[in-house]
């Protein structure tokens, strides 16, 4: 397969699964990705050899098709990679690994089942044979798996202690138990029902049945509204939209370092518009592989403001647009303005916990490009696209001003 195969396959930008496939639909390669179109090009790049191995370079050659399945969140298309990998065993995610290795999920086969992470190497020196009620793996990234893991924990609350439950030794042991229930990183202990359902939920969603738990937990809050137990309903109902808009930052972060093509580079530039104030709008556009990616772009009604403040309101748009774990996270920011904006862009950046580099386009008395502030080896590398982003986002953010101005005249 090259590079000409790929442009003729309209890949989605969205997060998932791909499958590199063989002359005989043979699965030869399986991973995840972000944005399975960005991700698939970059086993085009000429110097693939370099960013991943020669093992890798001859996989693609002998591939004849990729196939690909979408998902609602890069955490779940690293479970669903994982998952995939366990059961197909492709030649070339298998060879040269020592699944020994890495790190596996354990639910223990208690009376608390506990939530545990346990290396290939200790699955049988750990545990005994029905000590294990559920296991998944192998995740082969750890630090990729700690980061999914944050997340899975904020979704459901679960123990992770390295003793059962109730035979801690210590007074320390018993008092760290009672602290993190206390800040609700453990469940509370009266209700073991609730508990055991919460484990169940924990193993469907590592195996990939999210929509099983939605479904279940919409007929539990169903019955509370029913019978007017609204507190309980209401509950549910942010679990519920919890599960469905999944905040996976940082491991959209950690896979946006790895395997990138230089060419399908993107860009996010932000411009504010207003008249003194009044109808105050933002706007975000993209730019990838030195074009813009017109479908990408969007809109910010700016809420927090009345007055005019181009660098808060240039915050909240990042701060809402760093919420849409959804949306593929740039290589490079572009703001309109000086230090000011560039400073107020990465502040909310580091809020996030997100290292993204950020240039500031200062404009002369014309509203002409004067000067780029930011990493000089980046503008001289991207100058064309940064200025060509900035450009679109000036123009993109007084049509939608005036849009809006016109709307409330008329």
């Amino acid at each position: 397969m090259n590079l000409a195969d790929f442009k003729a396959t309209k890949f989605p930008e969205v997060p998932g699964v791909y499958f590199f496939l063989g002359a005989r639909k043979e699965i030869l390669y399986i991973g995840k990705a972000t944005n399975l179109r960005t991700r698939v090009r970059s086993y085009f790049a000429s110097d693939l050899s370099e960013k991943r191995s020669r093992l890798i370079e001859k996989m693609v050659t002998e591939a004849k098709t990729v196939e690909w399945t979408k998902t609602d969140s890069v955490l779940e298309a690293l479970i669903l990679e994982t998952n995939l990998i366990r059961t197909h065993r492709p030649h070339y995610n298998t060879r040269s690994k020592d699944d020994k290795s890495y790190n596996h999920l354990v639910i223990t086969n208690e009376e608390w089942p506990r939530v545990q992470v346990v290396r290939g190497k200790d699955l049988t020196s750990q545990y005994k044979e029905g000590d294990i009620k559920y296991e998944f793996g192998p995740f082969t990234s750890g630090m990729l798996f700690k980061e999914a893991l944050k997340i899975v924990r904020k979704l459901f609350q679960f123990y992770d202690t390295k003793v059962p439950l109730g035979q801690e030794k210590s007074k320390l042991a018993k008092g760290k138990i009672d602290f993190n229930r206390q800040i609700g990183l453990y469940p509370n202990q009266e209700n073991a029902a609730e508990y055991k359902r919460t484990i169940r939920h924990i193993q469907l969603f590592f195996a990939g049945k999210k929509e099983k738990i939605i479904i279940e937990l919409e007929k539990e809050m169903m019955k509370h509204a029913k019978y007017e137990e609204f507190e309980a309903a209401s509950a549910i109902k942010k679990r519920i939209f919890a599960l469905q808009h999944i905040q996976d930052v940082a491991l959209i972060k950690d896979d946006s370092r790895h395997y990138r093509d230089e060419n399908s580079m993107r860009i996010e530039a932000y411009d504010v518009s207003h008249l003194r104030g009044s109808d105050m709008v933002g706007v975000m556009v993209v730019v990838e592989g030195s074009e813009p990616a017109k479908s990408e772009y969007r809109k910010f009604k700016i809420k927090s403001l009345s007055d005019a403040n181009d660098p808060a309101a240039l915050r909240e748009m990042l701060a809402r647009r760093l919420h849409h774990s959804e949306w593929p996270l740039p290589q490079l920011i572009v703001v309109d303005g000086n230090s000011v904006q560039k400073r107020a862009a990465e502040i909310e950046l580091r809020k996030a916990r997100l290292v993204i580099p950020v240039v500031a386009v200062a404009k002369d008395s014309k509203h002409k490009p004067e000067r780029l502030i930011g990493l000089k080896k980046l503008i001289t590398s991207h100058q064309q696209s940064i200025l060509l982003a900035n450009a679109e986002s000036h123009r993109f953010a007084i049509a939608f001003h005036r849009e809006k101005r016109s709307k409330r005249l008329i």
